[in-house]
């Protein structure tokens, strides 16, 4: 029988309050892409980064995405018939950030909205314009599943993505 890993030291675990790093240090494992999602209200754009995305369904076309119950912004998201999901740019490492520590960042930017009233952002990979479909509870996160209405993607570029807690480039070859 062949081992898994032999050359390296894994570390095992029970999840549980303890262990709570050693759990974020495990997920962290899984290299994601990075996103910006968007929704537009009576205070002007609001943006969250998201690591937590993933396509669901071809037919009808579903997203998903998972904002943390405990942020400030995740009511302007669940309350939202409309937002959109950005998969950023290598070159977008700054942008990233910015709307990381200011859910306002984007306010007094020069964005296009669609005819939803959502902010775009523009120099992304791709973009998935959504109406809510559903949400659900995952625990400490809620679970946003979108129905993808208009989408757009550039054919060349490299994706900024995360991984062991870390920006990274992604780079095909």
């Amino acid at each position: 029988m062949t081992e898994l890993l032999p050359t390296k030291t894994i570390q095992h675990f029970v999840p549980s309050e303890q262990t709570q790093r050693s759990l974020r240090d495990a997920f962290g494992r899984f290299a994601t892409g990075v996103t910006v999602v968007t929704v537009g209200t009576d205070e002007g754009p609001i943006a969250i980064t998201a690591n937590s995305f993933a396509s669901v369904s071809m037919e009808p076309p579903l997203v998903l995405w998972s904002p943390q119950k405990s942020s400030k912004r995740s009511q302007y998201f669940l309350n939202a018939k409309y937002f959109a999901i950005h998969i950023l740019a290598a070159d977008q490492d700054d942008l990233c950030w910015r709307v990381a520590k200011d859910m306002n960042a984007l306010s007094g930017l020069d964005l296009v909205e669609n005819s939803e009233g959502v902010p775009l952002i523009d120099g992304c990979l791709a973009r998935f314009e959504c109406s809510q479909y559903a949400v659900h509870d995952g625990g400490d996160h809620d679970i946003i599943v979108g129905r993808v209405l208009r989408a757009a993607f550039v054919e060349e570029g490299d994706g900024l993505g995360f991984f062991k807690g870390k920006m990274n480039r992604i780079v095909t070859q």
